[in-house]
């Protein structure tokens, strides 16, 4: 395994007195792909948590949901996850096509527990594994470089309430996203989106904010 800790980690490390047990970390926990046990955990994961950075070296952070099993793992070393519609900004894909390197963190709330993941993402435009993610855009197949499950003791233990309605069905259909009916948007969405936001009535940002402050949308 290559140099998992940079220089300035390791000044921290020496600050703190934490270089040896770093090091012991890597030994124990750190891999270069999923155990059988991790994928398993990763199969049953309804979302996770991406970094990712841009050309000008700014993080991005940004939370992925669908049915629980949307992110797969082909193999130990690779997993693969969809990226549904969206509001067209690109930030994650963008910064993945252009440095490639992400970072994921699956979390557990019922039975705190949680899994980090890096590695290199490229974007698949095509193929049966599209294919077979009705709804998708694209998809997004990350090469695993480093694994390691992390201590979940700061984890708030919670339980979920209901799966999100705006995750594709079987057949790729989904809710229409209440963002879309916003009147200052409709100029610049596609003109299938505007008839049907035109046909469930617009409505302007402020009536958008009070609803996303209810929880919908």
């Amino acid at each position: 395994m290559t140099e998992f800790y940079t220089g300035a980690q390791r000044q921290l490390q020496d600050e703190f007195a934490t270089r040896g047990l770093a090091d012991r970390l890597v030994e124990a926990i750190v891999t270069e792909e999923l155990t059988d046990k991790q994928t398993a955990f990763v199969h049953s994961r309804n979302m996770f948590f991406l970094s990712t950075i841009d050309e000008r070296g700014f993080p991005s952070s940004s939370y992925k949901g669908g049915a629980s099993g949307f992110v797969r793992v082909p193999d130990g070393r690779t997993l693969v996850f969809p990226s549904y519609d969206g509001n067209g900004m690109f930030m994650s894909l963008g910064n993945i096509e252009d440095q490639a390197k992400v970072g994921l963190l699956f979390i557990d709330f019922e039975t705190p527990q949680r899994i980090r993941v890096r590695g290199e993402a490229r974007l698949l435009r095509k193929g049966p594994m599209l294919e077979s993610y009705p709804g998708a855009k694209v998809l997004v197949e990350v090469a695993i470089e480093h694994v390691w499950q992390n201590c979940a003791r700061y984890v708030h233990k919670m339980s979920p309430v209901e799966q999100s309605p705006y995750v594709p069905a079987d057949d790729g259909s989904a809710k229409f996203a209440l963002w879309k009916r916003i009147d200052v948007l409709q100029d610049v969405i596609s003109t299938g989106d505007h008839v049907e936001a035109e046909s469930m009535g617009l409505i302007t940002i402020e009536e958008y904010e009070v609803f996303v402050a209810q929880g919908d949308g």
